[in-house]
């Protein structure tokens, strides 16, 4: 219930301009509306286009959203015209222009913010965008970090040494409660040796800006990792879990519009699924930013055909090439899959599909919203990490929560650079985890046991009262006890100068 106090609060909300910053942080927006306050989400002209159908549904519903597009500075770091998201990049080494670009808003941004109406009352952005930090300062207003990974991986890459990381090719996490084995390869802090210098100085300069923040707020609800909140509190103040955001979208409306325009008709794809006999169909999506080899692509495509199990493949952006096209139609594909596999080229509404009664797994590449996702849908995943934190996000599904099963993937993107090394999992790896997902014996009946239970948690969570439902309620509490002593200082300066 919103109080008068808090229906005068501006939030302003400031992404990474990327889907999986872009699209949780919208969420967010609206879970935040719902409490009465103002939300106003900084984007760029090609950004407010994508996102403006999922502001107008919130509108509708008399909620306090808006977009406010600021000009992206792309081509003047020598970007492509247009470049205005991650997923438009056409290779991982146009990260540092892209973030260099993104650091050019700070100063129309306190241009806007000086003529804002009313006034932010704090500024919330996704962890990458340090320079954010200087501008809540110059305005005297908290700022809050809104992460997109999860506890478990914020506190393991906390403890680790990368010292000892480089010591040895594989070791344990140390004063954790779960038996958690890396190699050195699949650790953020391992991967780092890979990347530049310049990314290197992004990574150390984000660690360090999280110390000057007010708060962080965490895209899980408490109950998925109880111990690694626990102690991820410890390390950081102000932690507040506010998840599963993905959850605020209810209507199907809201599912498909969420994110890019779908590639297909919603009702052909649900048509589709409605075809098909509960708990039977696997999904197959990697993400937004991952770049996999042609030849990965064919591994993949033929691990699904001999699975003999009924499929959606979603083939995105980068991997959507002319060589995969040409071979799809090659070998027949779609044709021989007929009636019990479907291809869609492009963007597919997510959300929606996983919440299908059909779908009975996810092959997903382990990005943290889609992991979170497929949790907030009652599905098991079979895992294909390949580059950040999503080995982490592995490890977490397999190990821990022991809803998934690896397909094997041992060793990170970095050596997909050259062909010749582009096949990380063949497709009788992708085959037997898909079948071992499938299977019906008691292992895979707990497996899909526990996706459940998590599912029914995770929607308690955000609803009224629940964990993640009490957190937001607290944010919204902090910021005005925030306001009133910033009040309670201006009118004792006031009446020192009488």
């Amino acid at each position: 219930m919103a109080t008068s106090l808090s229906k005068q609060l501006h939030f302003l909300l400031i992404p990474l301009m990327s889907q999986s910053h872009i699209i949780p942080l919208v969420d967010f927006a609206k879970l935040l509306a719902l409490h009465g306050v103002n939300v106003s989400m900084i984007t760029t002209p090609i950004n407010a286009k994508r996102y403006k159908s999922i502001v107008t549904h919130a509108i509708k519903s008399n909620l306090k959203i808006k977009l406010i597009p600021l000009h992206f500075p792309s081509q003047e770091v020598g970007l492509p015209q247009g470049s205005e998201n991650l997923d438009t990049l056409k290779s991982l080494e146009l990260f540092k222009d892209f973030f260099l670009a993104s650091e050019m808003m700070q100063e129309p941004l306190e241009k806007l913010i000086q003529d804002l109406e009313p006034k932010p009352s704090c500024i919330i952005s996704t962890s990458p965008l340090i320079w954010t930090q200087q501008v809540a300062n110059k305005f005297k207003i908290p700022r809050y970090i809104f992460q997109t990974i999860s506890c478990f991986t914020l506190y393991c890459s906390h403890i680790l040494n990368p010292t000892k990381i480089h010591d040895r090719d594989s070791f344990l996490i140390p004063n954790i409660p779960h038996k958690i084995e890396f190699t050195k390869g699949q650790t953020l802090n391992g991967n780092i040796t890979k990347q530049s210098q310049d990314m290197q100085s992004i990574i150390d300069q984000i660690k360090q800006s999280q110390d000057l923040a007010r708060g962080t707020l965490i895209n899980i609800f408490e109950e998925l990792e109880p111990w690694y909140v626990d102690s991820y509190k410890k390390v950081v103040n102000n932690v507040f879990c506010v998840g599963p955001v993905s959850l605020c979208n209810k209507d199907i409306d809201e599912m498909v519009d969420r994110g890019n325009k779908a590639s297909i008709d919603e009702h052909i794809c649900l048509k589709w699924l409605d075809s098909m006999k509960p708990k039977l169909v696997v999904y197959a999506c990697f993400g937004s930013l991952c770049q996999i080899s042609f030849l990965q692509m064919k591994e993949i495509g033929l691990g699904l055909e001999s699975s003999n199990v009924p499929f959606i493949w979603i083939i995105r952006g980068l991997n959507f090439t002319l060589e995969v096209e040409k071979w799809l139609m090659d070998e027949n594909f779609e044709e021989k899959v007929k009636g019990r596999g479907m291809i869609i080229r492009g963007w597919a509404p997510q959300v929606l599909i996983l919440s299908h009664p059909s779908i009975r797994g996810f092959l997903t590449h382990c990005g943290w919203n889609s992991t979170l996702e497929g949790i907030s849908c009652g599905v098991p995943m079979i895992t294909f990490p390949m580059f950040a934190e999503q080995f982490y996000n592995q490890k977490f599904i397999v190990n821990i929560l022991k809803i998934g099963v690896r397909v094997g993937v041992e060793v990170s993107i970095n050596s997909w650079n050259e062909e010749k090394n582009g096949v990380l999992v063949n497709n009788d790896q992708v085959k037997n985890a898909i079948n071992q997902l499938m299977d019906k014996g008691l292992e895979g009946e707990e497996r899909r046991k526990r996706a459940k239970e998590l599912a029914h948690i995770s929607k308690k969570a955000i609803q009224e009262e629940g964990s993640s439902y009490l957190n937001i309620k607290l944010l919204i509490e902090d910021i005005m006890e925030q306001l009133k002593d910033k009040e309670g200082e201006a009118n004792n300066n006031v009446a020192r100068t009488m």
